[in-house]
């Protein structure tokens, strides 16, 4: 289906061409004088110099063509050149009563599918997911609903750190432990324990201990390397442990990112590609597209028009180990091999945007994937505290994820008990909903390059922009449909009705700009195009809901198309907040 812009955008444009103009001048945008008018076409000054007549002139000409067109109920050619437009309520009442009726609301699907493949997630196993791994978890998960929902096949990946020194340190801190295990044991031949050989909790102890040692003590830091390079050189006992440390902290993950509502179709590490790698270098050598550089096997990935020196992508250290750069790269051989995907996207904190330079020059210029396959870098900004930096606990640590999501859950709890009687897992149950809109809408509602302040107290508020405000919106049209039920009202077969009311009218242009917001967000990866959307539309229903009485209308066909309007407003919205990760309760 047409997006509403663009149906009376052709209706402007044909006015043009009529008047002997160039059809493009007539694009109509949404007003920025809503005191003025509801939508403008300012192509009368763009062709003003083209065809060397005042704009007013050309303004006058089109307007006079458009007398008969049955889109606009007014039109006016204001100085120096301004068509100022206004939709007719009938022409608006049938386009939204036609969109409901489409599938997702007049979404055009496209006409070739892509397949997408979204990259995000990106934690260290053993490691508990803290407040650092929120946005990418979130930002990406909104950017795959989003591209699913515009038609497309999506696959989302977590990307996971398994293969690098962080296992080499928990390995060798195992050993000073527990040094009596058979996982050490070289001569040991049998089976390898199918129970791991520590807790999550003591996981999760020795990595940081592990890692702060080895940065103060060269001695522990070697031994680390070399138990690193033993386990990717497939040394038998490590191998067993490292499964153990995968199997425990994986499960972890998945608990902890189900609390996100977040969803992975692949659980990829660095390890899996691990077997690509050397085919991978044997080819860049053999092309002559790698060479020696300080010991080091490096590509040169400058280019003449770069105005800054960038240097080239290592791909083998001088040890001959690998690093990022080779398990990112080795990582799209795969995808490549598996779905010849038409995009990668990587949602990636904005600090590493020259890793991924390299990367992608380096897999370009390598041809490690056809030259149609888009790479994308998404780069978020910072999550910040009320202080502008980064976001810590108290004691100046790094807060636990699920701990900041229990907080707000509490802090919503006793908001909930306070206002309203709900069984207790009732209460706690919508808690935890209104907590994750707090948390994902207070973060998606900034642009995911820009850093932002996490306030608590803001994200929870029940006003303003904030998830809660959203949800009790949702509630509060789920509410009046539920009482006009229990009353003996029927909600099947309910038609909207021509606008009367200008909330009315607002409130359905809203409405039928449903799928060129889609259409956006999903072209440019802006899951805050969502968000200041359906905030814009709850707001317009907010004011309809305090200008009309709904229920107590006595007028039988008007309460009808009343009701029917809530229900399609109540539909869009659930949808909106579908694409962005969470879901409204049924009462709060």
């Amino acid at each position: 289906m047409k997006k509403f812009i663009e149906v009376i955008s052709k209706e402007v444009m044909k006015a043009f061409e009529k008047s002997g103009y160039d059809a493009e001048l007539g694009r109509v945008s949404v007003s920025n004088r809503p005191d003025l008018c509801e939508y403008q076409c300012n192509g009368a000054m763009a062709g003003a110099k083209q065809y060397k007549k005042a704009p007013i002139m050309i303004a006058n000409e089109v307007l006079a063509n458009l007398k008969d067109s049955q889109a606009f109920s007014s039109v006016e050619a204001v100085m120096p050149g301004f068509l100022n437009l206004k939709i007719d309520e009938k022409f608006l009442l049938d386009f939204l009563n036609k969109m409901v009726t489409e599938d997702k609301f007049g979404v055009e699907m496209p006409e070739k599918k892509q397949t997408i493949i979204v990259d995000y997630g990106g934690p260290n196993v053993a490691k508990p997911l803290h407040v650092g791994h929120l946005r990418p978890a979130i930002i990406g998960e909104s950017i795959k609903r989003i591209a699913r929902y515009a038609g497309h096949q999506v696959i989302g990946d977590v990307h996971l750190g398994d293969w690098g020194m962080p296992m080499g340190q928990i390995i060798t801190e195992l050993r000073v432990r527990k040094p009596d295990l058979c996982y050490f044991d070289e001569n040991y031949t049998g089976e390898y324990p199918k129970e791991p050989p520590f807790t999550i909790s003591e996981l999760e102890e020795i990595y940081p201990y592990a890692s702060g040692k080895c940065k103060k003590e060269e001695e522990y830091k070697a031994k680390a390397l070399e138990a690193t390079a033993q386990l990717q050189n497939g040394r038998r006992g490590y191998r067993a442990l490292w499964q153990h440390i995968l199997n425990v902290s994986v499960s972890d993950l998945k608990k902890n990112y189900q609390k996100l509502n977040v969803e992975f179709d692949l659980w990829m590490g660095e390890s899996d590609v691990d077997g690509i790698i050397p085919q991978m270098v044997e080819r860049m050598k053999k092309e002559g597209l790698a060479y020696i550089s300080d010991g080091a096997l490096v590509v040169d990935v400058k280019e003449e028009t770069d105005k800054k020196e960038l240097p080239p992508c290592i791909i083998l250290k001088s040890d001959g180990a690998a690093n990022y750069e080779t398990t990112d790269l080795a990582t799209i051989v795969w995808r490549e091999k598996e779905y010849s995907p038409n995009a990668i996207i990587y949602v990636v904190d904005k600090r590493q945007e020259l890793h991924f330079e390299q990367v992608f020059r380096c897999a370009r210029k390598t041809k490690l994937l056809r030259e149609e396959a888009d790479l994308q870098f998404i780069g978020f900004g910072t999550m910040n505290g009320a202080d502008g930096k980064p976001f810590k606990t108290r004691d100046g640590g790094v807060l636990r994820l699920e701990y900041l999501l229990q907080q707000i859950a509490n802090e919503m709890y006793d908001k909930i008990k306070e206002n309203k009687e709900l069984p207790e897992e009732e209460a706690r149950n919508t808690a935890n909903m209104i907590a994750l809109a707090a948390v994902k809408y207070g973060d998606l509602s900034n642009q995911a390059s820009k850093d932002y302040i996490f306030d608590t107290e803001r994200f929870t508020s029940f006003e303003g922009d904030t998830g809660p405000y959203l949800l009790y919106t949702i509630v509060r049209i789920k509410s009046i449909l539920h009482k006009f039920e229990e009353n003996g009202g029927s909600l099947e077969n309910l038609t909207c009705i021509a606008p009367t009311t200008a909330a009315e009218k607002d409130l359905m242009k809203d409405l039928v700009g449903f799928n060129a917001m889609v259409e956006d967000a999903f072209t440019e990866r802006a899951p805050h195009k969502v968000c200041a959307y359906i905030y814009r539309l709850a707001n317009e229903f907010n004011s309809f809901y305090h200008a009309t009485k709904i229920l107590s209308q006595e007028d039988a066909v008007k309460k009808n198309g009343y009701l029917a309007l809530l229900q399609n407003t109540l539909c869009i919205l659930e949808t909106c907040i579908e694409l962005l990760g969470f879901y409204a309760p049924e009462r709060m």
